[in-house]
């Protein structure tokens, strides 16, 4: 019932703003198999996005402020979202989330970016350098049959409004984020048309579990990262299939 209610108003919420998704390669999407979903961020509206596109209900890791600032937290605590604890326990935190979550059959969703491209405005078919911890889970957390989808999001006409929220106003809520320390207002990015490019899975098989257990763990690593981040480039570069 939660799945079927955060689908219905995610799909609800885009069309509210007039946004019109377009979705391409539906047939690779794991049907019986628990599922990373690995994509690039420039817009508040991409957990909404995705989930609406995938139609399925998705548990997006989201940065630490989120879970600090008032009526924020309630808000994507309650649409399904976990955000990451600050910096000392992020790490261990993450790891157990997510592990959790996937060994219950659920879809968990990252963004490797982080928070700068949400910050720092970028071209569209642009992604910018993929941090790790998402392959570390991947290769780590004792799920069988894990497939990491890469899903492109490819958007072809947008607009950008200011949030009316200042970046020095986060940065009390997270200390810890240098992006948060500067001038400006929090930029907005509404997508009024979209494309979203769904990639080819990498499986998560026994022999790749051991290879990162032993002395291929670091090439291992970095063959999922740049499946990843090479697929939706690839994608973004296409804009579609």
């Amino acid at each position: 019932m939660f799945s079927e209610s955060k689908l219905l108003i995610s799909r609800c919420f885009l069309a509210g703003l007039g946004t019109q998704t377009f979705v391409f390669r539906e047939d690779r999407i794991p049907q019986e198999s628990p599922v990373l979903v690995v994509s690039n961020h420039r817009s508040f509206l991409d957990p909404v996005l995705l989930t609406a596109a995938l139609g399925r209900s998705i548990r997006f890791a989201c940065h630490h402020y989120m879970g600090q600032v008032p009526l924020m937290r309630e808000v994507v605590t309650t649409f399904g979202a976990f955000p990451l604890e600050a910096p000392e326990h992020r790490q261990q935190h993450f790891f157990s989330q997510a592990t959790a979550l996937l060994q219950g059959g659920e879809m968990v969703g990252v963004f490797p970016e982080g928070a700068e491209p949400m910050v720092k405005l970028t071209g569209p078919n642009t992604v910018g350098k993929f941090q790790r911890g998402f392959a570390h889970l991947a290769l780590r957390a004792p799920v069988r049959d894990l497939a990491v989808l890469p899903v492109a999001i490819s958007s072809f006409e947008e607009h950008s409004v200011r949030s009316g929220v200042p970046l020095k106003l986060l940065s009390f809520f997270d200390p810890s984020e240098p992006l948060f320390d500067r001038s400006g207002w929090h930029p907005m990015i509404i997508y009024q048309r979209v494309n979203v490019l769904i990639g080819r899975p990498y499986w998560i098989t026994v022999e790749r579990q051991q290879q990162y257990r032993g002395k291929k763990a670091k090439a291992v690593v970095a063959e999922l990262t740049d499946h990843c981040q090479g697929e939706i480039a690839e994608l973004l570069q296409r804009g579609y299939l």
